[in-house]
């Protein structure tokens, strides 16, 4: 796999550029990419969402059910730091308002709104397609290694790692800590789910596949679909709301969340769910959501995070 610099996002708004012709695929490879797509995603889909249904199962257990294939390269998934490295430092600035306005008491449905009325929105058109050529490039390298190894990233990425991260800090704790902790990680992961999904149904960014189908030939998309949304990414802000929660209070494994983090947010440019400006704003949002609740369920000060 080749290591072409992501391209970096820009703040302005935006509307989702219209698709572009593409070049013409090999017929032979174009089948053997559809068949592998789907069959990953049965696999790493479809039969967790059924242990779910058929048990009564825990982040633990579908891991356990369904181990981690082998991932991305680190070389290869580092690259997407260049768009969440800088949030930290933004969600810090954005997040001066809500603390001078609220005080430190939690207020969840008040914040929610706080979020939905200040993070920025997409980019440009013209960014957005320059981002899609990104998502192009990452199309005509994908692996049937790389397929297995995003599929489960997806399946697995947008709650049950964070879930089984905070059972692992919930064993060090006492009394009643331990579900705390895990508690407040369950409450965080269903903020970022609510306030993504709000935001992608206001700003109507298409997934990349949708703009060009024949980036995942494994979905219908019919001609004039509008969406799934992609901006905020539900991963990405997923991702960075656990890590800063959690890395708070064990800071020596900030290194492996970081590694989780940035493996789902690769993955979700590589199997063309995502353009880079969809990663950097759900990092955005979700490094906002993780410093709220360090505050609001670890009694830290806000200061804690000012640089």
């Amino acid at each position: 796999m080749t290591t072409e610099t992501i391209v970096r996002p820009e703040t302005a708004g935006g509307v989702a550029p219209t698709p572009r012709a593409r070049r013409r695929r090999p017929p032979g490879r174009y089948v053997v990419v559809a068949v592998l797509a789907s069959l990953a995603l049965v696999g790493a889909l479809v039969a967790p969402a059924v242990l779910s249904l058929l048990t009564d199962t825990t982040a633990k257990d579908r891991v356990a059910a369904d181990p981690p294939p082998s991932l991305f390269a680190d070389a290869t998934v580092r690259r997407v730091d260049s768009l969440t490295d800088p949030q930290q430092t933004r969600a810090t600035a954005l997040m001066q308002g809500w603390w001078s306005a609220h005080g430190t008491t939690a207020d969840d449905a008040a914040f929610q709104r706080f979020l939905e009325a200040t993070l920025p929105g997409p980019p440009t058109a013209a960014q957005r397609s320059r981002e899609m050529a990104e998502v192009e490039r990452l199309d005509q390298q994908r692996t049937a290694a790389g397929i297995t190894a995003a599929t489960w990233l997806e399946a697995h990425g947008k709650k049950d790692l964070w879930k089984l991260a905070a059972h692992d800090q919930a064993e060090y704790l006492s009394g009643t800590s331990g579900d705390d902790r895990k508690n407040a990680v369950d409450d965080l992961l269903s903020m970022t789910k609510t306030v993504a999904d709000d935001l992608g149904t206001t700003y109507q960014m298409s997934a990349p596949y949708v703009l060009e189908p024949s980036l995942r030939p494994d979905h219908s998309v019919s001609p004039g679909d509008v969406c799934p949304c992609s901006y905020p990414s539900r991963h990405a802000s997923a991702a960075a709301a656990s890590r800063t929660f959690l890395a708070h209070f064990m800071p020596q494994r900030d290194s492996e969340y970081r590694w989780w983090q940035d493996q789902i947010d690769y993955s979700r440019i590589y199997m063309a769910g995502h353009v880079a400006s969809d990663i950097a704003g759900g990092t955005l949002l979700g490094d906002m959501i993780g410093e709220y609740f360090v505050v609001t369920r670890g009694h830290a000060d806000p200061s804690t995070f000012r640089t």
